[in-house]
């Protein structure tokens, strides 16, 4: 029999009790936690232990998310007592308490529970839905749990209200003071019990002001929160009845990271984890516009966010204060033009109000619901009633606040109005002045088209109306008319109305075109707008041509264009809005710059090559852009990259690989040689746009003069690449995949179109289907003052001209 060594022996059982320990560790303890030291719930979701908050050295004990890659506490226990340095301590004090200590052993915080335990009884244990429970050993019975004293957080299955097990215990929500600071600040989250229960958002500073409400409950739905209705299969709400009016919340995904948070600002937001961007995103937050705002617009008024002024007072009633109304206060409200009659009912009626977040301080009302409206009009005090969708019969006395008009869900609303603001009107003034306006049409009828011949002269004589230029560029799309007329033409005043008439605080950049403004339509639909400037070098042409290119292209690597404006002297097109802007406004700003790693720049590549191979092959048409540079480049919320602007962009037949054009447009530093020199264009002239736009996101330098294409081809000339990428972003992980992508950019920037690949070529490569690629020859090297006559896109003051390229009618595939 082999003898076993000693050594071995004791190692074997170290590891074993090591292993035991740390699967201890893991998941609860009895002992004591030094500041270094932490606990993970069972599937590693949530971790507990001391960290310190972002620009802080104080440290707290806490539990954070540990699955995610973001720092993100949710739960504080020494909330308003830190600890200045590492000495603190989490253990389970002699008489079964959790405390926190520090070096002084000077107790800042504990669980203060009542019982017969002592330390050798009770446990801590970080369970996986993120509750810190202190129970007794080796049983299930709960002595304290977190869940029951939340700070910031509300996390599935965790009450909020009144837990029956504490009656009267408040289990609220509080946001931190700032995010440095953990100590209660200045908002509450709390659910209020009346009539109906209702969360709502309270200032602590203002002697517990309501911020916000969520509009009364009928089990299963909050009525002001749409959103919640809407995404009834994400999560729910549930009042349970056993705990005396408490609330809790489940998802019907549970494989999806979501949560709940007070920010210290006043805002309850709805947190969900996006693995493939390695972030939150915000599902929900209240409040999110003016309107959600507690008596935003006073008494007996409404709020609709999509409305211009957001306030109006309800039909029947008028502004208490004209002068103050007018001048945007509406915290006076409104009052009645005329008062009830309480008569029975039998003189005062009701006027229906839909889609709408209830008023505040509802009564319940023991009618049944075919009897509400009947029993409100006999009731004198009774101003407006509800019913229906679990509510029963909802009424209200005296006066009516809060009311907002939602785009989705809500409920009717029947408000008690005198009979003469609601009776039938007479209809012989309706007849008259039917005919008066009948009268009125026909002579501006008549009017129109005088005015449209008038119109036609001139422009037959100018050539520079627009329906003339619709019928030029239609001629050469093919002849096919009507095509253009698919695409929505927005009147001036609505999309004056939707940038706040082309405010500053709405203009997004500045192009070649002129001005681009961040609107938002009547249905909340968010756009860009590219209004022509006087100044511009471009024009209609150039306008309708990226009309006719576009409007039936649809791919996701192409921003969509939604409609055009022609009104007057005003030449506007209309885009769906990109929220992260162009992919220059990162590149070339250090800071900023640091958003986009590699894996995110590797993506934007990518996307760019499929849209340009899209428009260059895939789609049915061949497209030349002409004018691919950073700024034309627009990121979605996703970062998902989407050409954009084509008013230089050109289509090319079938039989046709090149074309030449008098007029060469374009920015320095993207145009390829043999167009800048010799206004020779064709697919491998957006190739070489390509490639300059490859190595700015690759090294985040900006394409001056060509300079950064000599700055690249000298790096890579001498074998190395490291100096070419930004620090930021430089892995080691990725650095054969970087030095293919500065391979793959220079091969699109060589002198000779003829040696620069397809883009079909340029993907296949970015995938890895070419492993043999050809060695790059020396980039084009194109100084501005070598092409005086050619234009800049960014600043030209010359006019547009009809291109002899063709242009055909435009089928998206």
């Amino acid at each position: 029999m082999r003898l076993i060594s000693p050594f071995v022996l004791v190692l074997s059982l170290s590891c074993f009790f090591l292993n035991v320990c740390m699967a201890q560790e893991r998941t609860l303890f009895s002992g004591r936690l030094n500041d270094s030291e932490t606990i993970v719930s069972n599937f590693g979701t949530f971790r507990f232990g001391f960290f310190s908050p972002v620009n802080s050295t104080s440290r707290y004990a806490g539990i954070w998310y540990n699955t995610v890659s973001v720092p993100t506490v949710i739960w504080v226990a020494n909330k308003d007592k830190p600890i200045n340095d590492s000495s603190g301590v989490i253990s389970v004090s002699q008489d079964g308490n959790l405390v926190v200590t520090d070096g002084q052993r000077r107790v800042l915080w504990s669980t203060n529970v009542s019982s017969q335990a002592s330390a050798n009884s009770t446990v801590a244990e970080l369970l996986d839905s993120g509750n810190l429970v202190l129970k007794e050993a080796n049983t299930d019975v709960y002595l304290w749990e977190s869940f029951k004293f939340p700070t910031d957080s509300w996390l599935p299955n965790m009450l909020v209200g009144t837990n029956a097990r504490s009656p009267g215990e408040n289990i609220t929500i509080t946001s931190w003071k700032n995010p440095s600071d953990p100590s209660p600040g200045s908002y509450t989250a709390a659910l209020v019990l009346a009539a109906y229960p209702e969360l709502f958002i309270l200032n602590n500073d203002n002697n517990n002001a309501t911020v916000w409400r969520s509009g009364p409950w009928n089990g299963q739905m909050f009525n002001g929160l749409p959103d919640v209705y809407a995404g009834v299969f994400l999560y729910r709400f549930i009042v349970n009845d056993d705990t005396n009016g408490s609330v809790t919340m489940s998802y019907a995904n549970d494989s999806t990271l979501r949560y709940f948070y007070m920010d210290y600002r006043g805002s309850v937001i709805r947190r969900d984890w996006n693995e493939a961007r390695r972030n939150w995103t915000v599902g929900l937050q209240v409040p999110a516009t003016d309107c959600d705002l507690y008596r935003r617009c006073g008494q007996f008024a409404t709020c609709n966010p999509r409305r211009n002024p957001h306030c109006a007072c309800i039909r029947g009633f008028r502004p208490r204060n004209l002068t103050e109304w007018n001048s945007g206060n509406w915290s006076g409200g409104c009052i009645r033009r005329v008062s009830l009659q309480c008569n029975n009912g039998t003189a005062d009626g009701f006027v229906r109000l839909r889609r709408m977040k209830l008023p505040d301080f509802a009564i319940r009302s023991p009618a049944s619901e075919p009897e509400c409206l009947r029993t409100c009009l006999q009731t004198c005090y009774c101003i407006a009633c509800a019913h229906g969708l679990g509510y029963g019969c909802m009424i209200w006395n005296g006066t009516l606040v809060d009311s907002q008009e939602l785009s989705v869900g809500g409920m009717d609303l029947y408000i008690r109005l005198a009979h003469s603001e609601i009776k039938t009107p007479d209809r012989r003034p309706l007849m008259i002045g039917t005919a008066l306006a009948g009268g009125i049409l026909v002579v501006a009828a008549c009017g129109l088209l005088a005015r449209r011949i008038v119109i036609k002269k001139r422009a037959r004589k100018r050539g520079t109306d627009a329906e003339q230029i619709f019928e030029r560029v239609e001629a050469l799309a093919g002849g096919n008319k009507g095509k253009l007329k698919e695409l929505p033409l927005f009147e001036f005043q609505v999309l004056a109305a939707a940038t706040d008439n082309f405010s500053l605080r709405n203009k997004l950049g500045q192009g070649g075109f002129g001005p681009v403004y961040k609107g938002k339509l009547p249905e909340g639909q968010e756009i860009a707008v590219k209004r022509l400037s006087q100044k511009s070098g471009q024009g209609l042409e150039e306008l309708v041509n990226e009309v006719v290119v576009i409007s039936k292209l649809q791919h996701r690597n192409l921003v969509k264009l939604l409609g055009c404006c022609i009104a007057g002297e005003e030449r506007m097109l209309v885009y769906e809005f990109m929220p992260k802007k162009s992919l220059d406004f990162y590149l070339f700003d250090s800071v900023k710059a640091k958003l986009l790693d590699w894996k995110t720049r590797f993506n934007i590549i990518n996307g760019i090559c499929r849209g340009l191979l899209y428009l260059h092959r895939d789609s049915r048409l061949r497209i030349i852009h002409r004018d691919l540079k950073a700024s034309n480049i627009l990121l979605d919320e996703n970062l998902i990259p989407k050409i954009s602007d084509f008013g230089l962009a050109r289509i090319f037949p079938g039989n046709e690989d090149e074309a030449n054009t008098r007029r060469v447009v374009g920015t320095y530093g993207y145009m390829s040689p043999e167009y800048a020199m010799g206004g020779v264009f064709s697919e491998k002239s957006d190739v070489f746009s390509l490639g300059v736009i490859i190595l700015e996101i690759i090294t985040g330098r900006r394409n001056s003069n060509s300079t950064l294409l000599a700055y690249v081809w000298s790096i890579w000339n001498e074998g190395e690449i490291d100096g070419l990428v930004e620090p930021e972003i430089f892995d080691k992980l990725f650095e054969k995949e970087i030095r293919k992508c500065v391979h793959i950019g220079l091969l699109c920037v060589q002198e000779a179109a003829n040696d620069r690949p397809s883009v079909a070529t340029v993907c296949s490569m970015l995938s890895s289907e070419i492993v043999d690629i050809p060695e790059p020859k020396q980039p084009a090297f194109i100084s501005r003052k070598g092409v005086p006559e050619a234009e800049s896109s960014e600043n030209s003051d010359l006019k547009a001209s009809i291109n002899n390229v063709s242009i055909t009618d435009v089928t998206g595939r």
